[in-house]
């Protein structure tokens, strides 16, 4: 069974920029970022810049962006073999 990678906040802004995301604000240490997506929606998510992210929450922003983005894309970039 794959493991969730440890992942800092820049590291998972990094990936979501691979798919088009940006930074659209940021307030504190929460980035959000967004794009715009095929049919013209603003598809947003929000993303603590934290050094080190806990693995529920790696797990969530996973499947918040499952919503946008193909979940075969993204795994290799959140989970390990």
């Amino acid at each position: 069974m794959p493991r969730l990678r440890r992942l800092s906040g820049r590291e998972v802004i990094g990936v979501l920029g691979r798919f088009g995301f940006e930074r659209a604000w940021q307030r504190g240490s929460h980035v959000k970022v967004a794009r715009v997506g095929p049919g013209g929606e603003r598809q947003t998510l929000t993303i603590p810049e934290h050094a080190s992210l806990d693995l529920g929450t790696l797990r969530a922003i996973f499947r918040q962006a499952c919503r946008f983005v193909s979940a075969d894309e993204l795994r290799p970039h959140f989970y390990q073999d």
